[in-house]
């Protein structure tokens, strides 16, 4: 079965940066398109940033040109290099793959590993 463990969550304070890791096991990694979530308390899970197979990204509109999304196959891990953070940046943040095999983006909500643990992002002054 997949597993995702997030890692890299904290306290940062505005303007700082945070790199968050993901380390996906049970899979064939290197064959996914990869996304981050934010959720934050009474809202939904919404994607952050994706990355297909073919290395096209996608940000979500409030975290460009700030966020970047890349992977390491060697070891199993998508990363989120997360620059000049905001106090709306605070949240849970969770990985996933899409597990269709077609890599490609948007993921497919039906095709998501089951959901890790996360790890929070706090930002505050």
């Amino acid at each position: 079965q997949v597993q995702l463990v997030e890692s890299g969550g904290g306290l940062a304070q505005p303007g700082g940066s945070l790199t968050l890791s993901c380390v996906v096991s049970g899979s064939l990694f290197s064959l996914h398109a990869l996304g981050w979530f934010r959720q934050v308390p009474g809202k939904q899970r919404e994607l952050v940033a994706d990355l297909a197979l073919s290395g096209h990204t996608t940000y979500a509109d409030a975290v460009k040109d700030r966020f970047v999304i890349s992977r390491d196959d060697a070891q199993s891990t998508v990363y989120l290099q997360m620059n000049d953070l905001k106090v709306e940046d605070t949240g849970v943040y969770y990985c996933n793959v899409d597990l269709s095999g077609f890599g490609r983006t948007p993921l497919d909500p039906r095709s998501l590993a089951p959901w890790g643990p996360g790890t929070g992002v706090t930002v505050a002054p």
